[in-house]
């Protein structure tokens, strides 16, 4: 009796023990996301269209010093090619202005100095057609950006051609047909918002960008043209629609979206879209109109985006941005030929003069050139491959370069106010001969300069050696060494946070 209890509590103790052993487990696989390398599974192209363009503050910033030196900075993280901003026609550009007469009469010097900056600096324009210079205006009306644009149909369309005819005659005299037709000419901002006054605004803008296409290729056919750099992902099927029947050239498709912009707003439905969903469901929805379109085959340029349109300095200016961005990429990757992050610097004066380093600005660099975490992003995510690998890891993009190394980012995007470690084995493919794993991370600890710019009592206006320290503190640590061991690779992100991970 005794021997058969106790064979009993030993029973019962194992199966207990399995139980709980069973259980853990599962908990670690719960916790834990394998990603499998392999050598045999196709890849497809992988552009980097996310880093080929940037935008910026308005047009008369491109001359201060600071723009430039911040220009420099995210080029050397980036490589990226093209910028945009708002405002080559307006007032402080001195394009534009009338005689007693009311002839027009062009000045191009600032122009020049904005374009041939850029240029020296090795990057090209992305030219944004607006806004109206005040003196044609067919109305007083103006913009409540701080520098207050006008946007305003032109009041006399004769003239504007003729604006349009003699800045594109100028850039290619200066510049060379080969140089400009390797630019882009877009046909204004968000005319289905405040930046248009036309009414009914969709006609009138299409009546705008008709002349201003025409203008543009009657100078050259070769100047590449398009809209109708829509916010909110709006007009692009009825655009398509119009250029196709009405016979005007457009050589591609641009509009915007933010993170934080509204289901209502961009698909006219109620639905609560997350900040990680809007988009990418923008920019798919834009790349099937098109498709579906008499012009399948225009280009599509997102010529903004962010995770917010509002000053947000937990957003924009945080580590928030790191998995975003990688999410992001992952998931506009073949819908989109180049987007567009707005902006590359907060050289940006929409709002007024800043008044302190970090207050949820655009830019990839705060005043006084201090990288912020969407920085160190855009430069681990440079480091991606050119082909892609597919997987089914939300969480994971597997990219292969022409050298062999496989290039994996790997995030954890916050789903919540409590921060989470998300454990992730990479195995890699049979036979591997790889030597090294080195990863990279950006989180809340690594590559980010508001807990040293917090920890100084964030300073309105910091010295020059806080803004020296604030640079340091704002640099990646080297990349760490991991251990392959039995032919994987293990590594913890925690939220919110990126990994890059190399493999040689």
């Amino acid at each position: 009796m005794v021997e058969r209890a106790k064979s009993l509590f030993l029973a019962v103790l194992f199966g207990l023990i399995f139980s709980i052993t069973c259980v853990a487990q599962v908990a670690t696989s719960a916790a834990t996301e394998v990603i499998q390398l392999d050598t045999v599974a196709p890849l497809t192209p992988f552009s980097h269209f996310w880093e080929k363009m940037f935008g910026s503050g308005r047009a008369i910033l491109a001359l201060r010093e600071d723009y430039r030196r911040d220009l420099d900075t995210v080029r050397k993280a980036t490589g990226f090619e093209y910028v945009r901003f708002h405002g080559v026609f307006d007032d402080d550009m001195g394009v534009y202005d009338e005689d007693s007469a009311g002839h027009p009469v062009y000045n191009f010097s600032y122009v020049d100095q904005v374009y041939d900056g850029l240029l020296q600096h090795h990057i090209r324009p992305f030219v944004e057609l607006g806004f109206m210079p005040k003196k044609l205006a067919a109305t007083p009306v103006l913009h409540p950006f701080w520098y207050k644009p006008s946007p305003s149909p032109p009041k006399d369309y004769a003239k504007w051609d003729g604006l349009i005819s003699a800045f594109a005659g100028h850039l290619i005299e200066r510049y060379g047909i080969e140089e400009v037709s390797k630019w882009y000419f877009e046909v204004w901002n968000e005319p289905n918002i405040d930046f248009w006054a036309g009414e009914p605004k969709q006609a009138t803008y299409f009546e705008l960008y008709d002349h201003t296409a025409r203008a543009l290729k009657a100078v050259s056919p070769r100047l590449r043209v398009g809209g109708p750099s829509t916010a909110q992902a709006a007009w692009a099927d009825a655009f398509i629609r119009h250029v196709a029947e009405a016979d005007v050239p457009a050589d591609f498709v641009s509009s915007h979206v933010y993170a934080n912009d509204t289901s209502e707003d961009v698909f006219g439905t109620s639905e609560q879209l997350r900040r990680d969903q809007m988009v990418c469901l923008a920019v798919k929805k834009v790349h099937e109109q098109i498709a579906r379109s008499a012009k399948p085959h225009l280009p599509l340029i997102w010529s903004e985006f962010n995770a917010s349109y509002k000053n947000e300095p937990d957003i924009t200016d945080a580590a928030f941005m790191a998995p975003w961005l990688a999410d992001t990429i992952a998931k506009c990757d073949g819908l989109v030929d180049v987007m567009s992050y707005w902006s590359f610097s907060d050289v940006f004066d929409e709002q007024g003069v800043i008044r302190q380093p970090f207050y949820g600005g655009f830019g990839l660099v705060a005043e006084g050139g201090i990288p912020k975490p969407a920085y160190n992003a855009f430069q681990l995510l440079h480091k991606l491959g050119n082909k892609r690998a597919r997987t089914t890891s939300q969480s994971a993009l597997i990219t292969k370069r022409d050298d062999g190394s496989w290039v994996i980012a790997l995030w954890n995007f916050p789903t919540g106010p409590q921060a989470t470690t998300k454990h992730f084995v990479v195995h890699l493919p049979q036979g591997s001969h790889a030597q090294q794993a080195l990863v990279s991370i950006v989180d809340e600890t690594h590559g980010n300069v508001l807990l040293m710019y917090k920890s100084m009592n964030s300073p309105q206006y910091p010295t020059e050696s806080q803004i020296q320290k604030l640079k340091h503190g704002a640099q990646l640590p080297p990349a760490r060494i991991l251990q392959i061991k039995d032919g994987a690779v293990a590594l913890e992100v925690r939220s919110p946070g990126l990994a890059l991970l190399e493999i040689r």
